[in-house]
């Protein structure tokens, strides 16, 4: 390596210690001092990596406060980087996989605001009925086993306020009371998976595991939808086994800036 690529490369990687003190940074940002100690760098060569990302708007400075951020323009970058795939393309090939593999309809859901929608499915050829029905259905979450498998996932403090939302509405749904809906949302985390025949579709039942992130948030799920004969406690384990292969595949890929985990339905028009 010549010393003029050694030098080019040390900065870089100085740059990047930079970027990612500023990330670990206080929501407000951080002095030149906080991110020269964070670095181990000098003040002086702190500030002037902070002022040539400022320059390729990586970085910004607040006017009146001083303090250092990474800019909206970093954030729209990281939007672009990962898997360019959104979930629904990204998923599409476990739904053909599982639904060849087990022989009955499979669904993708996810998240929206206080309910789940269908992004997708697979159609096995069973005649069934679900709660999401076609694509772009809706259910609330705590309704069918996507739903409940993408609800009872979820970070605690978002969990507490979709169950005060969703209450009323799972109540005129068929589910009993607070109670219930609570001692199921702690069997499906321990389990880690759902699959419980709530008999509001007569004759039907289904199974579901969460889609997680990176991060452990669960922001999917994949469901199996089929007649109860279908379901039997000794074909479960093979179903829920094959259902969390591909739901860890889809984990790690999943791009958390993708617009399909914040307006789904977007998803379904690009997809049209």
């Amino acid at each position: 390596m010549t010393e003029e690529a050694g030098s080019s490369s040390s900065s870089i990687q100085r740059a990047f210690a930079v970027v990612r003190a500023l990330a670990a940074a206080p929501a407000g940002g951080g002095r030149v001092t906080h991110i020269a100690k964070a670095t181990g760098l000098t003040q002086a060569t702190t500030h002037r990596l902070l002022q040539s990302l400022v320059a390729e708007r990586i970085a910004e400075q607040d006017a009146s406060s001083k303090l250092y951020r990474l800019s909206l323009d970093f954030f729209a970058l990281a939007a672009q980087a990962g898997n360019t795939m959104d979930l629904r393309s990204l998923c599409r090939p476990s739904l053909l996989r599982l639904c060849a593999s087990l022989g009955d309809t499979i669904f993708l859901l996810v998240r929206s605001g206080f309910d789940a929608m269908c992004l997708d499915r697979s159609e096995g050829p069973f005649p069934i009925r679900s709660f999401t029905g076609d694509i772009g259905g809706r259910v609330p979450l705590g309704i069918g086993q996507g739903s409940m498998a993408i609800l009872a996932f979820l970070p605690e403090a978002e969990r507490e306020e979709v169950i005060r939302y969703n209450l009323p509405r799972v109540r005129d749904m068929g589910v009993l009371d607070e109670v219930y809906l609570r001692t199921e949302i702690a069997k499906v985390r321990e389990a880690g998976y759902a699959a419980h025949n709530t008999g509001l579709l007569e004759g039907m039942a289904g199974a579901a595991v969460p889609l997680l992130d990176r991060e452990g948030r669960a922001v999917a799920a994949l469901s199996v939808g089929t007649i109860s004969a279908r379901l039997s406690p000794d074909r479960l384990p093979t179903v829920i086994e094959l259902l969390k292969r591909e739901a860890v595949a889809i984990g790690a890929q999943i791009n958390p800036f993708d617009v399909t985990l914040r307006r789904p339905a977007q998803g379904l028009a690009r997809a049209a």
